[in-house]
């Protein structure tokens, strides 16, 4: 039976859709940020690979039919952005700014973490990263000598926390702009913060859209800033 299933090429695409149908299911039955769609679907594929004894290159290998959904879903969120172009040209300057404070942000606090951690080199630019899209953070991790899986693992971690606590944090703060609200959450939990964003409102959603890109190019060109400063 594993045998079969390591060497099938649609089991990794049948098992996440399944997972996250059933973590969609699950959120919708008790209504709750706490009951996350990708926390759900990641614990279920994780335990049903560990009981039918598969490794993860399989289901990867397997999965990758999912994957390549990934650039056109991203290409999509240009849609709700084109919508409220009106807000983006009377918000420009400060969307600009937001998405910079948010880069700047995020690799100071890994910085400093790191320093206070004493984490090595590899360490760090292995979770500095953690605030991008995927397949970027991959990219810019193994580029600079870092832990791929580290770097899934951080990258992970971020967007579910922040999909899970970041409405609620952009309320105890009291921010309230919806243009700030949707920058907030792209900034600190790239896709799956945007995912949140969008339930949040449409402006909110467009210019969490948005700041994927700028944020992935303006993380690209701040890396050879900070990469070596441990």
């Amino acid at each position: 039976m594993s045998s079969l299933l390591q060497n099938s090429e649609f089991f990794g695409a049948a098992l996440t859709i399944i997972a996250f149908e059933a973590g969609l299911a699950l959120r919708r039955r008790f209504n709750n940020p706490l009951v996350n769609p990708f926390l759900i679907s990641v614990i279920i594929i994780i335990g049903a690979l560990y009981i039918l004894g598969l490794d993860y290159e399989s289901y990867s290998l397997s999965a990758q039919h999912i994957s390549f959904l990934v650039t056109p879903a991203t290409v999509c969120l240009a849609i709700p952005l084109y919508r409220q172009l009106r807000v983006l040209r009377e918000n420009l300057a400060a969307v600009l700014a937001g998405i910079c404070a948010g880069v700047l942000i995020n690799a100071a606090v890994i910085f400093a973490a790191a320093t206070i951690a004493r984490l090595g080199h590899v360490e760090y630019v292995s979770l500095l990263p953690k605030s991008i899209t995927t397949p970027i953070g991959m990219a810019l991790s193994a580029e600079y000598g870092g832990i791929e899986a580290m770097t899934i693992l951080a990258i992970l971690v971020t967007g579910i926390s922040g999909n899970v606590m970041g409405e609620w944090l952009l309320r105890l703060v009291r921010v309230r702009h919806a243009v700030s609200r949707g920058l907030a959450m792209c900034a600190s939990a790239h896709a799956i913060g945007t995912a949140r964003a969008m339930e949040m409102g449409e402006i909110e959603g467009a210019m969490s859209g948005l700041a994927i890109a700028v944020t992935g190019l303006l993380t690209v060109a701040a890396m050879p800033l900070f990469s070596h400063l441990i």
